[in-house]
C-alpha cells in the first residue's frame, strides 16, 4: 500500500514536470550566449541613435519606477522622497510623471497616504527580497498585508535555487500564490538574471514565471552582481514575444539594477521597441528600476541642471 501511494507521488511530479517541459517547447530554446551578446551589440548599436529624441527622453522618465531600497530606509526618509515627488510634479505638469515609487513592503501606507501624483503608482518589494529565501507562507502574507496597506503594484524574487534545482513546479506555485495574494494588482517576478549566468536560464525562467501569472518579468534585484544586462533583457524580451504571438497576451518588462545613465536605457528602450513594439512603451509594459537616473532624466526633458528626486 506505502509503496503504490509512493509511486501516484513520483506519477504527480513526472506529469508536473511534463506541464513545464511543454511549456518550454512552445519557445525557442536554441540559445548561444555568444550568439545573444552579438545579436543585442548589433541590435543596439545599429538602432539606438534613432531613438535619442526628445520625446523618448519623456517616455523613458515615464517608465522609471524611483526606487529606495537601502537598509537605511526609514518612515522618514521615505516620506521625505514621496514629498520631493509631490514638491516637483506640483511645480513641473508638464514633465512626465515617474511610474512608481518603489519602496520596502512596510513603508507601502506611508507611499500610498502621502503620494499626490495621480500617474505615480505606489509599489513594493515583496516574499523576502531580495533572496527570496522563506517559507512560502511568509512570503503571501507579505504580499497580503502590502497590499492591504495600499501596494499597487507588487514586485517579488523568483525562487533561483529552486529554479535552479529544476523543481518547476514548486517554484510556479509560489509565483502563483503570490499572484492570488496580489489582489489583482500587477506582479513583477523578478529572475535574478545574475544568478541565473546563462541565456537557456534565463529563457526558461522567463516561460516558467508568464506561465505562473507574472505580469512583468524582470531582471535583477540590484543586490546581486551581474545586474541588469542587455543580453538579459534580449532573450527576455523573445520570450515576451513569444508569447504574445502565440496568445495575444502583452507581458511587461522592466530593467534594473545597476542603471546609470541615460544610454544604458536607452538601450534597454531601443531592445523593447525593436522586439516588442512601440505598443509596449504606450501601454505602459516597459518599466526603468532605478534611484540613479530619475534625474539625469528629468535634466534631459526639461534641459535645466536640477535635481528634484
Amino acid at each position: 500500500m506505502h509503496d503504490h501511494s509512493h509511486e501516484n507521488c513520483h506519477c504527480h511530479e513526472d506529469h508536473a514536470q511534463d506541464k513545464y517541459q511543454q511549456a518550454f517547447a512552445k519557445h525557442d530554446m536554441h540559445l548561444h550566449d555568444e550568439l545573444v551578446t552579438e545579436q543585442v551589440r548589433r541590435l543596439v548599436a545599429e538602432n539606438s541613435s534613432k531613438y535619442d529624441t526628445p520625446e523618448v527622453m519623456r517616455q523613458l522618465l515615464a517608465a522609471v519606477e524611483l526606487t529606495t531600497l537601502k537598509v537605511t530606509d526609514s518612515e522618514e526618509s521615505v516620506l521625505a522622497l514621496v514629498e520631493r515627488v509631490n514638491k516637483f510634479y506640483a511645480e513641473r505638469p508638464d514633465v512626465p510623471p515617474v511610474a512608481t515609487i518603489c519602496v520596502y513592503p512596510r513603508f507601502a501606507k506611508i507611499v500610498s497616504q502621502s503620494l499626490e501624483v495621480e500617474d505615480t503608482a505606489a509599489c513594493v518589494v515583496s516574499g523576502a527580497f531580495p533572496s527570496s529565501q522563506t517559507f512560502a507562507e511568509v512570503k503571501t502574507v507579505e504580499t497580503a498585508l502590502a497590499v492591504h496597506d495600499g501596494a499597487e503594484e507588487v514586485d517579488c524574487v523568483l525562487s533561483v535555487g529552486t529554479f535552479l534545482n529544476g523543481d518547476y513546479e514548486t517554484c510556479a506555485d509560489e509565483i502563483s500564490e503570490l499572484k492570488a495574494a496580489c489582489d489583482g494588482r500587477p506582479l513583477k517576478v523578478i529572475l535574478e538574471t545574475g544568478a541565473l549566468q546563462t541565456a537557456l536560464n534565463i529563457k526558461k525562467a522567463s516561460v516558467l514565471a508568464i506561465y505562473a501569472g507574472a505580469d512583468f518579468i524582470k531582471t535583477s534585484t540590484g543586490k546581486i552582481t551581474p545586474a541588469a544586462t542587455p543580453e538579459a533583457a534580449l532573450v527576455m524580451c523573445q520570450a515576451i514575444r513569444e508569447y504574445y504571438d502565440q496568445t495575444g497576451v502583452r507581458i511587461g518588462f522592466k530593467a534594473a539594477g545597476g542603471l546609470q545613465t541615460v544610454d544604458d536605457a536607452l538601450a534597454y528602450y531601443t531592445i523593447v521597441r525593436e522586439i516588442l513594439g512601440e505598443e509596449w512603451i504606450k501601454e505602459g509594459l516597459f518599466r526603468l528600476g532605478t534611484s540613479r537616473l530619475a534625474n539625469l532624466l528629468v535634466q534631459r526633458v526639461t534641459g535645466e541642471d536640477i535635481k528634484p528626486f
